[in-house]
């Protein structure tokens, strides 16, 4: 990598990394020590935490912190619960039943409801599960999870960036690329099989019991936890896992795996952790086997959660993607190949030819993903050229495209005509192509349709957004 670069990679990493604040050797931004004697610190923080939470129920239905809640369940939207009622119907009922919910709440008579069963297909295959509970203890979960988070989140490792408060994917990526530019160039990519799935309740409660004294407050969180889901009218019980559309589950995953996060500190290895997708970066090939042989016993032992032996291995950084991204050995970051084949498969489902919408509006649809994209994917700095070609792709799509839409050929002639196209070439055009694919790549249509034309149609380009964004 050249100095330059390494300068500006170093920059954006302090200015991402601003908003944790700044700690002590030895420590975290909480003082509390990393390495073998965090978990001595850890537990005595617990103990005094749990001494200190004798009645935090009280807290988490007090009416200002109940009204934050619904706020937050608002602004996510979302499909209603088992109830069928919806946000605008629970908004005319809430203020005429708050009251009773808290007397509910504080007297240990409130009753959780299942949770509606919902499977979305997953990008690699397969299906997630995903658990939606009623508006009422959606609210109730997010009361709990923003006093939980005010105890729990000081507490973290300085290696987890998921789910929490000034934390995200950016920092978790700028520091796995600085162990790589390191020369911790092989990674152990640890994959959890099912984790939201299989959290096992009993440790769960246990490790919540130790730093929440407030028994009230514990066995509504069981309650939860032990909610059943409802698919297709039949209530399935649980017996483990915290379902992913619950807004306490985050926190909870992050208190389970905590765990991991302080072993991993004990053992003095560079690692970061973003939710349940955890990479470890050491020195050799060799070294990374035994990390991941020991791992796997104290995750599926200690922990009593399982690893997916299929999808986890020592790797190659170069050949790891994590959160989305691939770092190279120099620590440079470029999109994954399979972040780059499901944008491809986004574009294809947006630009279908039988979709029927107006060409205006699918400029529209593809300019939302774009923008989106490349937000998220600002921290590439290699094979920008790549996206130069991408949009060459999609900008032939969208000949393709229009060309359909203009229908009969006569009105395909009429269309090319209107972009200056002579009398001659449009009906060569029209009369010679064999389907929209080949007449999208004429040499006419390509030069009347092209960059400039694209640009007054008000489609961005891959390329320009994230340079763009780079500046």
């Amino acid at each position: 990598m050249s100095k330059s670069r390494k300068n500006q990679q170093r920059e954006r990493s302090v200015q991402l990394k601003l908003n944790i604040s700044e700690s002590p050797v030895g420590s975290n931004s909480n003082g509390i020590a990393d390495g073998p004697d965090r978990a001595e610190d850890l537990l005595s923080r617990l103990n005094e935490q749990r001494n200190l939470t004798e009645t935090l129920l009280d807290k988490i239905v007090d009416y200002e912190n109940l009204r934050k809640a619904y706020k937050q369940v608002k602004s996510n939207g979302g499909s209603a619960g088992i109830d069928g009622i919806e946000l605008k119907e629970f908004e005319a009922w809430l203020p005429t039943h708050i009251t009773g919910i808290v007397a509910e709440l504080l007297n240990g008579s409130y009753k959780v409801s299942a949770v509606r069963k919902v499977s979305i297909p997953k990008a690699g295959g397969g299906t997630r599960t995903l658990g939606i509970p009623t508006l009422k203890d959606r609210m109730i979960q997010q009361a709990i999870y923003q006093e939980l988070i005010k105890l729990y989140d000081p507490l973290q490792s300085e290696h987890s960036y998921g789910f929490r408060p000034n934390r995200n994917a950016h920092q978790a990526i700028l520091q796995s690329s600085d162990y790589i530019a390191s020369g911790k160039h092989w990674v152990v990519d640890i994959d959890l099989e099912k984790f939201f799935d299989t959290v096992n309740h009993d440790r769960l409660m246990q490790r919540l019991g130790k730093g929440i004294g407030d028994k009230r407050l514990l066995k509504l969180i069981a309650q939860i936890l032990g909610s059943g889901i409802m698919a297709n009218g039949i209530e399935e019980q649980r017996i483990s896992g915290t379902p992913q559309g619950s807004p306490l589950s985050p926190l909870l995953s992050n208190i389970v795996l905590d765990e991991l996060d302080r072993e991993l500190e004990k053992r003095g290895h560079c690692f970061c952790r973003y939710a349940d997708d955890c990479n470890i970066y050491v020195n050799s090939q060799k070294a990374g086997e035994r990390v991941m042989t020991s791992l796997i016993d104290f995750i599926e032992r200690k922990l009593k959660l399982k690893v997916n032996r299929q999808k986890s291995g020592v790797r190659r950084c170069d050949e790891t993607k994590f959160l989305g991204y691939t770092i190279l050995e120099d620590g440079a970051i470029r999109a994954s190949d399979t972040s780059i084949d499901r944008l491809k498969y986004k574009i294809k489902q947006i630009c279908k030819r039988n979709r029927g919408v107006t060409f205006k509006s699918l400029i529209t649809s593809l300019n939302e993903m774009i923008v989106g994209w490349s937000n998220y994917y600002r921290l590439i700095n290699v094979w920008l050229s790549n996206f130069k070609d991408l949009d060459g792709w999609l900008r032939r799509k969208l000949r393709c495209y229009r060309l359909k839409q203009s229908g009969k050929k006569y009105s395909v002639f009429k269309f090319l005509r209107s972009l200056g196209i002579s009398i001659n070439k449009s009906w060569n055009v029209v009369m010679y192509s064999q389907g929209w694919w080949k007449m999208s790549t004429k040499q006419a249509v390509s030069k009347a349709m092209g960059i400039k034309w694209f640009q007054e149609q008000g489609l961005r380009s891959l390329h320009s957004e994230i340079s763009r964004l780079k500046r």
